[in-house]
């Protein structure tokens, strides 16, 4: 149970702890993030890849052609602000090149959302299927698919995990380095950063899994 729970803990937490601990001090930089990511994407040929501010979590959209940045990311001068912005360009510089391993995750990621709105229909529809049958046994069978197919994000995410380092140590490291734009002290910090950019998706589903976990718990009471 404790190598469970530091499985799904743990990568959150971390995350967490290193996003947070770099966003101090907040005007670490002049520019702030919004500006490198505009930057970094004037000068690889990338004017028509915008940048814009969103409260759904910083990503880049190959569909909508844009780096999407919380505005923490956007309009900060910290460390984990400018970081986090050239990871997501990155993934903009991927999608720019054609790389074939970004096309396949964003497949992944549209039907995984499919499958996800799937499994909380019968994770809702469970309970009302179990008093009308009077079956728990389908009650628990409904469950456990419903959790599977929850769970496909957590698979998604990690099969498409060297997309991200990819994004974080190919792409956004080197643009970093060549700047120089950064501190040369703050280098070994910002390789943190960008393996925790690299880990949110994955620790977010991981977390999500516990949710799914500890409904399913208190509904068996």
């Amino acid at each position: 149970m404790v190598a469970i729970l530091a499985l799904v803990f743990g990568p959150g937490l971390w995350v967490r702890r290193v996003m947070a601990r770099y966003s101090r001090p907040g005007d670490r930089y002049e520019g702030t993030g919004g500006e490198l990511a505009r930057h970094l994407l004037d000068q690889a040929g990338l004017q028509h890849v915008r940048v814009e501010e969103t409260d759904q979590g910083d990503h880049y959209d190959p569909r909508e052609k844009a780096v999407r940045l919380m505005p923490d990311k956007l309009r900060g001068r910290s460390l984990t602000a400018v970081t986090v912005a050239a990871h997501e360009v990155g993934h903009a510089l991927q999608d720019a090149e054609g790389y074939p391993p970004l096309r396949l995750r964003t497949r992944m990621v549209e039907s995984m959302q499919h499958i996800q709105r799937l499994g909380a229909g019968i994770l809702v529809a469970a309970p009302f299927i179990g008093l009308l049958t009077r079956a728990p046994q389908i009650t628990g069978l409904m469950f456990i698919g419903g959790f599977l197919s929850l769970a496909t994000a957590t698979v998604v995410h990690l099969l498409t995990l060297p997309t991200e380092f990819d994004a974080s140590f190919n792409r956004a490291l080197p643009l970093l380095q060549r700047g120089p734009l950064l501190h040369r002290v703050d280098l070994p910090h910002a390789r943190r950063l960008l393996r925790a950019a690299a880990l949110t998706y994955v620790s977010a589903s991981l977390m999500s899994l516990l949710n799914i976990a500890r409904w399913w718990a208190l509904l068996r009471r």
